[in-house]
């Protein structure tokens, strides 16, 4: 587990969002972000997609970080591979 929970949890607590926040802008449990948060379960892709939405109506800065954060990993791994 972990990417996009940590990935998460830096971006909520850069930005002062809470847990609770983000779970209301997605019609979820606070419990479900929490094991996000804590890197207890992983979402899967499409739920990463509604993060990145709702973090969009609470702060889009917030939401440019996740992305930053989750997949700029990935980004250089292939900009490596590419040379």
């Amino acid at each position: 587990m972990g990417r996009a929970g940590k990935a998460l949890k830096q971006a909520l607590e850069a930005h002062s969002v809470s847990q609770n926040k983000l779970a209301v802008a997605l019609g979820v449990r606070r419990s479900v972000v929490y094991h996000w948060f804590h890197e207890k379960v992983d979402p899967n892709a499409e739920t990463v997609a509604e993060i990145v939405k709702a973090l969009k109506s609470i702060s889009p800065d917030a939401a440019e970080e996740f992305i930053k954060l989750y997949l700029g990993d990935l980004m250089r791994e292939e900009e490596r591979s590419e040379e």
